[in-house]
């Protein structure tokens, strides 16, 4: 009689309990972040819930990098000129007012200066001494040349010549720095604009005395079709951005447009009260729409093709350490469905698992349907 030990047999199932649990934790793994059939949740038809629920369609959209900043308008420095009088005066007229379009050499402000008048004589002066000078010098050259002259009047109208002819330039010079064309005395100054724009400030009034050493401007003359936009940004977001890189923004006055912007500078030092870097951005604007001092709210973008399915935050919940929001599967039936977040920003946030493109997401009343899942599971275990 042959005896079998009981363990021969236990071994093989053994085993086979082992590869069992092996397979359960790679399924286990595999549906991390999959539901069961216990997450669906049915609406009846006529349920007045619906109302309190609202869904929107999983669409891929360029990647947010960072929370929205809060940006300042500026002129476009470049294309900036602060425009003082050069020399004083009163001030006679005004052509220019703000808002006006102006070109290179457009008269912006006309004075009655005494100051000018005296640089016109001295100019006349300078003149008329060097044509003296020119003619003795030539005059005692010829004496010189005849051994009429002696040699130390010869080199004293040269030197006098000399002197003369820079008295005449230093005076002809000061007056083309002026923008002065006429040479006689007449008093009459025209101040005009250095550059192309738009008059966007006056500090002046007729009859104003006016002088060089002003401290406000007396008038701002800028290109408006291209702006600033200047940003503090947090140190720990700088490996985010660069020069080059695009960017949105958008102001209160047209809340439901974005304007295009490109990061042209990012600052050498750190605030130390802040701890931010200052960033400047080229704004472009054909439309005129955007003015200095606006404040606008920017996003930095991502490269086109980086993108994400980002939801708002209302439409997320957590349960323990996970995420999670419902799905619309149609016809009243949703199913929670557990989601990993990568970014997460004040309003909003990027999935990165768990939700597909063109699958409609619960954006309002997640927790809504999660009560009535969970009232609905209470009741399952209740029924005997």
């Amino acid at each position: 009689m042959t005896f079998h030990c009981p363990w021969q047999w236990l071994r093989p199932c053994a085993l086979a309990l082992a590869l069992a649990a092996c397979h359960g934790a790679d399924d286990d793994e595999r549906t991390e972040f999959s539901s069961s059939p216990q997450d669906i949740l049915q609406l009846p038809a006529d349920s007045p819930k619906f109302r309190y629920i609202r869904e929107a369609e999983a669409v891929p959209e360029q990647r947010p990098l960072l929370e929205p900043l809060t940006g300042k308008i500026t002129y476009d420095e470049t294309r900036t000129a602060r425009v003082s009088s050069p020399i004083a005066g009163r001030v006679i007229a005004i052509p220019a007012q703000p808002g006006t379009v102006v070109h290179v050499g457009t008269p912006l402000l006309e004075l009655d200066s005494p100051e000018l008048g005296q640089a016109q004589a001295e100019y006349a002066k300078a003149t008329a001494d060097l044509k003296l000078a020119e003619h003795d010098f030539d005059r005692l050259k010829k004496l010189y040349e005849n051994g009429i002259a002696p040699h130390k009047e010869f080199h004293q109208a040269e030197d006098a010549l000399e002197r003369a002819r820079s008295e005449a330039e230093r005076s002809r010079l000061r007056l083309a720095n002026l923008g002065v064309q006429e040479k006689r005395p007449d008093n009459h100054f025209i101040l005009k604009a250095p550059i192309a724009g738009v008059v966007t400030e006056r500090n002046v009034n007729p009859g104003m005395e006016v002088r060089p050493d002003l401290p406000t401007p007396l008038f701002v003359v800028s290109d408006l079709d291209r702006l600033w936009v200047l940003l503090d940004v947090f140190e720990k977001d700088l490996a985010v951005i660069h020069p080059g890189q695009d960017v949105k923004l958008t102001v209160p006055a047209y809340p439901d447009q974005w304007f295009p912007a490109k990061i042209d500078y990012i600052g050498k030092v750190v605030d130390e009260t802040t701890r931010t870097v200052k960033v400047r951005c080229l704004l472009p604007n054909p439309e005129g729409k955007l003015l200095p001092s606006m404040y606008a709210s920017v996003e930095v973008e991502s490269p086109p093709d980086d993108k994400a399915i980002v939801v708002p935050l209302t439409a997320l919940f957590t349960e323990g350490e996970s995420d999670w929001l419902f799905v619309s599967l149609g016809e009243g039936r949703y199913q929670k469905r557990q989601v990993r977040v990568g970014l997460r920003l004040k309003k909003e946030a990027v999935l990165l698992e768990g939700v597909q493109p063109g699958e409609r997401i619960v954006t309002d009343g997640a927790l809504l349907l999660r009560s009535e899942l969970d009232t609905a599971a209470d009741d399952g275990k209740q029924k005997p």
